[in-house]
């Protein structure tokens, strides 16, 4: 069967794509892996290399996904259809061609197209869906994953990733395309577009720029916490930033200047790449990724270096250790923590922290935020792994009135404050770590010293993720029956801890050990393992939602940093065991 799948792609693809065809045509094992199973479309939209091949991210799987989408708003009427789809794209490779192609399948369904004019982050999109009142949003990016790949985000007109009812609607119509050569598209097509700003390429493609970014930066540096510490210290604090050669450039280094705050740029990371030549992954989470900012921290003495990734909705961050005078890779309930402490401080110093005030965060995040929330009156809510979640709850309250957000974030390096976005925002993230380090400056400190502070109020929280890669298209499969497996094992103790309780998120059932009584777990249902040990650790043992990649998280609590590593470590042995 896959094989007459490729021998039609053969004949319809262009003739440069078509080389790339016949470069494996005696590869059996290559053409089964690229043929025998079209690329996923999940909640989180779908990702995957770039290439030929139902199983690759190209214009024609673009176009799939496109039609799926154009079909829902279709039925949905002439009101959404009108107030059409903001699309944006990242720095990676052929993003604005992919962009383009979901702008010509959408422009022949006469649906309204609202395109950006050159990259831009994931935060801009989703607050250019608020701002435009647009229906829904494309953004084209494989976040912080290798270069080989890319994938393809689709948002509600919320600006929040698409919910899972309009999901499944879009997946039925994206199923129903057997011929990926068939789909309707408009036959037009733009070099270059950059500078364009309200122009219009056709009748329904309007290309945007300057003026809505105008509005976005207007919205974010509202949320500015400490305006006399960063004239105080604006000048004189000593940062370094990267984009990694992705979408934040522009907009971080606009905030920086416009607040006053004196950031060295990484000069050789500045401008897109789509090889992303300077490192082997562009995640911000590694060091090797802030290697090259590092060592200009070094060189100018920084207390702070922040990174981003290619989408810029994840930010990750080096402090320096005074005691140790060496830059410290932080992990992103690290981060998190700081903000918050940072966020709930400043807006009770100011008398505006609503008693209403909420902080939201995944089931994978660290429980640290509950005992720092807790100091401040400040209530916590759990949801599952994915922002679009947090976002639910932003909505939520908007209608209710219930609660206020203040704050929500996930261990992924992903942060928001504010509401003018649904997803990730490391713009936000950036401009309020640099405003955090002006402040506690002022007070004679850095960030590392201040989350030292909290350590020693708040116990010594520690953690260590983990990944099993499931390789193959029968990756997917494997890891099923892994978790399956998993399900039918009784686990009562991790490293020196006994498991309180467990929790299957998929049956929506959380079972005490010792008592055996079971309670109602009140989330949607995933697919999702989650051990809960004493004073907030726990280990969850979850299946990536756009790659075959089983995550492992675990997290522990001591009186020393090293003991919590040392029970992390022991905890993360005895998990992998069972596994």
């Amino acid at each position: 069967m896959y094989q007459n799948t490729f021998e039609d792609w053969l004949k319809n693809v262009t003739q440069e794509e078509r080389a790339e065809l016949l470069a494996i045509k005696d590869n059996l094992k290559e053409i089964k892996e690229r043929f025998s199973l079209p690329l996923a479309f999940g909640t989180a939209g779908m990702r995957g290399e770039v290439g030929m091949g139902t199983f690759r991210m190209n214009v024609y799987t673009v176009r799939k996904a496109t039609y799926g989408l154009a079909k829902l708003l279709t039925e949905k009427g002439p009101e959404l259809m009108d107030r059409g789809v903001v699309i944006s794209y990242d720095t990676r490779r052929f993003s604005y061609q992919f962009a383009f192609a979901a702008a010509q399948v959408l422009s022949k369904a006469k649906i309204k197209v609202w395109l950006f004019e050159d990259v831009r982050p994931v935060p801009m999109c989703s607050f250019a869906i608020r701002y435009l009142r647009a229906a829904a949003g494309i953004m084209i990016t494989a976040s912080h994953n290798p270069k080989e790949y890319n994938g393809y985000k689709v948002y509600g007109d919320d600006g929040a990733q698409m919910s899972p009812e309009n999901t499944q609607k879009v997946v039925k119509y994206i199923d129903e395309i057997k011929d990926y050569f068939s789909i309707p598209y408009e036959n037009i097509y733009k070099d270059n577009i950059k500078g364009w700003d309200n122009q219009k390429i056709n009748d329904f493609i309007t290309v945007i720029g300057q003026s809505v970014d105008e509005k976005y930066y207007e919205q974010i540096l509202k949320l500015s916490l400490s305006p006399d510490a960063i004239k105080a210290m604006g000048k004189e604090l000593k940062l370094v930033y990267t984009p990694i050669h992705g979408s934040g450039y522009k907009p971080v280094m606009t905030v920086f200047e416009r607040m006053g705050i004196n950031a060295a740029l990484v000069q050789e990371q500045a401008h897109p790449d789509t090889e992303f030549s300077t490192v082997e992954v562009p995640n911000p989470e590694n060091e090797d990724a802030l290697r090259a900012a590092i060592s200009l921290g070094d060189k100018i003495g920084a207390d702070v270096v922040i990174g981003t990734d290619p989408d810029c909705d994840r930010m990750g961050l080096a402090v320096r250790d005074k005691k140790t005078n060496k830059l410290k890779l932080l992990n992103g309930n690290q981060i998190g923590i700081l903000l918050l402490d940072y966020i709930l401080t400043r807006l009770k110093s100011q008398g505006k922290l609503s008693p209403k005030g909420a902080v939201v965060k995944t089931i994978v995040t660290t429980s640290m935020v509950d005992a720092v929330a807790k100091d401040f009156q400040a209530t916590v809510f759990d949801v599952l792994t994915g922002f679009k979640f947090i976002g639910e709850k932003i909505k939520e309250w908007e209608k209710s009135g219930e609660y206020e957000y203040i704050f929500g974030f996930e261990e992924s390096y992903g942060y928001l404050r504010g509401t003018h976005a649904r997803d990730k925002d490391a713009v936000v993230a950036c401009m309020l770590t640099a405003e955090m380090a002006c402040y506690y400056q002022l007070e004679g400190k850095n960030l590392y010293d201040r989350l030292m502070e909290l350590f020693e109020k708040y116990g010594y929280y520690h953690e260590l993720n983990d990944s099993i890669v499931y390789k193959g298209v029968e990756g997917m499969r494997d890891m099923a029956l892994v978790m399956k497996s998993l399900r039918q094992k009784s686990i009562t103790r991790l490293g020196s801890d006994e498991v309180i309780f467990f929790a299957d998120y998929k049956t929506g059932q959380k079972r005490y050990i010792q008592t055996q009584n079971t309670e109602k777990i009140a989330l949607p249902q995933t697919d999702a393992l989650y051990y809960g040990l004493k004073d907030g650790q726990f280990v969850c043992i979850r299946p990536s939602g756009t790659e075959p990649k089983l995550k492992i998280y675990v997290l522990c609590r001591a009186k020393t940093l090293e003991e919590s590593d040392q029970k992390a470590q022991s905890i993360m042995r005895d998990i992998k065991k069972e596994l």
